[in-house]
Parts: C-alpha cells; structure tokens; sequence
C-alpha cells in the first residue's frame, strides 16, 4: 500500500517513475510514433485513457482475482478501453488512426499498462490506482510530445501545432536522419542522459542540505 498523498501518486509519473526516461519501459510505440509532436500528443492521450481505466479495474477486482492468473486477467481487463480508444478514433480521428497504425491495438501489450497494473493497482486502491494511472500516462504523453517535438523540428525544420506551422519557413536545412529510427535513438539518449543529469545533481544537493 502507498503511502504518498493523492497529489504525489500524480506527480510521480512525471519524473521519479517517469515511464520513459527512468524506467525505461514502452519504448516501441516512444521511438515508432514520434516523428512529430501531433503524433505524441495523441499516442499519449490514448495510453492514459487506457492506463486509467485499466488501473481502475484492476483495482476494482483485485481481490477476486486469484494470483494464479492475474495476468491474463490484466490484458482482459486492458482490452476493453483498447477497444473504445480503437473505435472512437477510427470514427472521428481517421488520419491519426492510419498513422499510429498497429500501435494502438498493441497497447494492450504495452509493458506501461501491464507494470503498473501489477506493481500498483493490483496492490493498491481504486482512487490510488486512478491517480497513479492518471500520473504515469500524463508523463508519458509529455514525454512523447517533448520527443516528438524536437524531431520534427530538427527533420524538416518546422513543428506543426493544430492547423499552424512554427515557424512559417524552415530556419535551417532539415536533417531527415531526425524523422527515422536512428534518430529516435539519439533523441531519446540525450534526454535521458540530461534528465538524470539534472535528478542527479538535485539529490546531491538536497543531501548537502540536510547534511
């Protein structure tokens, strides 16, 4: 059982078990989908819909669910919200469904999903387990905006927010190396690396404070 409030199993997902960056985990769809920001944005919105829901049902059932087969219970219970998210994107957002192709039916399999259903929610209360599914998501999508951003800026110059494009004309030559898997690897190691840099460096200070 956790013992934070409320506020910090939201805040949590965001940098001490941000999905990406310091867990690590659900890297297919964070180097697959994010060669521009839009994609992110809606790869992201997707995956807390479904870690929301999902943590809450597995919570819910927690303590019918024999141990035994708590897991292929998980992707049952996963399943359902896939589905909505599935449906109600191929009915009002079409070109986006195209785009992130095979990666929103994949969520279901999705190692974000299935951590935390059994790390938290099956551990853990149905208000819990929303926040912490609310929190980790919310990160999650931040992360494959911030990705997503910075390689469309960098493999054709601009980055499309909506209807507008930032800014109207390319500023530099673009690099297209940015928009394939090779530099999503790139991206995602510098600001992995700067990422724990920077936590890094707020526990050493911390630690001389309170020494």
């Amino acid at each position: 059982m956790s013992n934070r409030s409320l506020i910090g199993e939201f805040t949590k997902g965001l940098i001490e078990e941000n999905a990406t960056f310091r867990m690590v985990i659900g890297m297919c769809p964070t180097l697959a989908v994010t060669t521009s920001m839009v994609n992110g944005f809606w790869m992201g919105l997707a995956v807390i819909f479904v870690l929301t829901f999902s943590n809450v049902f597995v919570s819910v059932l927690r303590k019918v669910t024999p141990d035994e087969i708590r897991i292929p219970v998980f992707v049952i219970l996963i399943a359902a919200p896939v589905v909505i998210v599935e449906l109600v994107m191929n009915a009002y957002l079409p070109d986006m469904y195209r785009v992130l192709g095979i990666f929103v039916p994949l969520i279901v399999v999705n190692c974000i999903i299935i951590a935390r259903a059994e790390a938290f929610a099956y551990r853990n209360s149905v208000i819990r387990s929303a926040f912490d599914g609310l929190g980790i998501g919310t990160g999650f999508m931040l992360d494959l905006m911030l990705i997503g951003a910075i390689r469309e800026f960098l493999g054709t110059g601009t980055v499309t927010v909506g209807s507008m494009v930032f800014p109207p004309k390319p500023l530099f030559e673009p690099m297209a190396v940015m928009l394939t898997p090779p530099g999503g690897f790139v991206t995602l190691g510098i600001l992995m690396a700067v990422l724990n840099i920077l936590v890094q460096r707020s526990a050493s200070k911390k630690a001389k404070v309170e020494a």
